[in-house]
């Protein structure tokens, strides 16, 4: 017999009636993004003439029932039923409702056993039972009580188990293959960077983070990782309702990697076989760089008319590249960039992180790691005068100081130059602005060590 035990009762099963196969054969699995994967079971089948029946325990609790697919030779699929009510002490229980059950109990004093055959009216928060001619309520006060059942209920699983009803025109062991699609498994890049400031340089360690919450483990399968976003439903929406990261891309790559496409996605095979184990996550590296040229700059954006009236910190800003020559040689995946540096006695110490979208060979990127402590900025409106019904003159004026031992150039960008309708046109500038879009300008100012730059414009608007 088979004993269960639920909170001081103990529940026995009189024919145990579950087979023990392991249910999965030779697995691969092909993980997305974005709570998906591709799940494909193969092993060899004996399967008799006509129709007949295979059960395949040890499939995803997850599963797409809809996305089931079965191939073998001279078999075609009948029917298919997803059995997902798990076996617990609990669902028996819950199962033997208008069945009779056996009640063993024990005398604590003398140990004398007795049984007597009651049948369950309720299961709802508590077992309703009637011996004889009485209700009794089974309680939960940890005293010597067990509980047997004649059989398990059809219905109820071990696993979550795909029964697959077949016809097949011969009998015979053959090969075949199960897959289906299934939610609770994605996977993303974590990437640790090492930046050495004053070499210009960054070591970069890339880590596959596989998460899986299907309720299932896949034992020693075969695992290929797919960077994009399929269109699922038709949408390609973040489906978990996780945060969509930041592409922080500066410049898009036009370079081909050296590895597989499927369609518009790369493919990033694991080496080897491992096993996916439930509710569990397993990182797995896949980039390994050292060296790569990366540099430390300084921004700030300043709103449309923004004065500040205390200096406002700039954002510390790491730029780098994922190109061939000079830089991480790769399509990089989506995923969370953790920056680290060295201190004076050369520790690494964490400094800041940003996120990456998916992201082309041969692009520049630039990632927020922070806010600078010494590098302010103060941006102050100083005129703003009507020059006619359709025409308004703004001055700005920006002060930059550097309290750092070193010079740093901080790019200094204005925003909200062409805001709805306005026609904006820079009349004057103290330093050369470079135009970024319609509605913003940059200027790259120089700020000396342990001193300030002042940058001045005046605009012209419809407003």
């Amino acid at each position: 017999m088979r004993l269960l035990a639920l909170t001081g009762l103990a529940l026995i099963l009189a024919t145990p009636a579950i087979g023990q196969s392991s249910g999965q054969g030779d697995i691969a699995v092909t993980i997305y993004n974005d709570d998906l994967a591709l799940v494909q079971d193969r092993r060899q089948l004996n399967i008799p003439s006509g129709r007949s029946v295979q059960t395949f325990p040890g499939v995803s609790g997850q599963i797409r029932a809809e996305t089931v697919g079965f191939n073998a030779a001279d078999t075609g699929i009948v029917e298919q039923n997803f059995d997902y009510d798990l076996l617990s002490p609990a669902k028996l229980m819950e199962k033997a409702v208008g069945e009779t059950v056996t009640i063993v109990r024990i005398n604590p004093a003398t140990g004398n056993e007795t049984r007597e055959r009651a049948k369950v009216l309720a299961a709802n928060g508590g077992v309703v039972l009637q011996i004889g001619g009485r209700i009794e309520v089974l309680r939960d006060d940890r005293l010597p009580t067990r509980v047997i059942f004649d059989k398990v209920p059809n219905n109820l699983r071990a696993r979550p188990t795909l029964s697959v009803t077949l016809n097949s025109t011969r009998s015979g062991r053959r090969p075949a293959q199960l897959s289906y699609l299934t939610s609770g498994m994605s996977w993303e890049a974590d990437y640790v960077a090492l930046f050495d400031e004053n070499a210009g340089k960054m070591d970069v360690q890339g880590w596959v983070t596989l998460t899986n919450s299907t309720g299932t483990t896949f034992d020693n399968a075969k695992t290929l990782l797919v960077a994009g976003t399929p269109s699922v439903n038709g949408s390609s929406m973040n489906r978990r309702g996780r945060r969509i990261p930041r592409n922080n891309i500066r410049q898009a790559g036009t370079e081909s990697p050296g590895r597989e496409a499927l369609g518009d996605f790369y493919l990033y095979p694991l080496a080897e076989r491992t096993t996916i184990a439930n509710a569990q996550t397993k990182q797995v590296s896949f980039l390994d760089v050292t060296g790569a040229p990366a540099q430390k700059t300084y921004e700030y954006t300043n709103r449309w008319l923004g004065t500040q009236n205390e200096p406002q910190s700039a954002a510390t800003v790491l730029q780098f590249s994922s190109s061939a020559n000079g830089g991480l040689v790769d399509a990089l995946p989506a995923g969370t960039v953790r920056v680290y540096m060295k201190d004076a006695s050369g520790q690494p110490q964490f400094i800041g992180e940003n996120t990456i979208g998916h992201t082309p060979m041969g692009s520049e990127l630039g990632l927020k790691t922070g806010v600078a402590f010494d590098v302010k900025v103060k941006p102050t409106v100083t005129e703003r005068r009507r020059l006619s019904p359709n025409k308004w003159r703004s001055s700005m004026a920006y002060e930059i100081t550097n309290a750092r031992s070193a010079p740093v150039t901080v790019s200094l960008i204005q925003d909200g130059l062409d805001f709805y309708w306005s026609d904006t046109r820079i009349v004057d500038e103290s330093l050369k602005s470079e135009r970024r879009s319609s509605r913003s300008i940059v200027w790259k100012v120089p700020v000396p060590a342990k001193g300030k730059a002042t940058v001045t414009a005046t605009f012209e608007t419809r407003f």
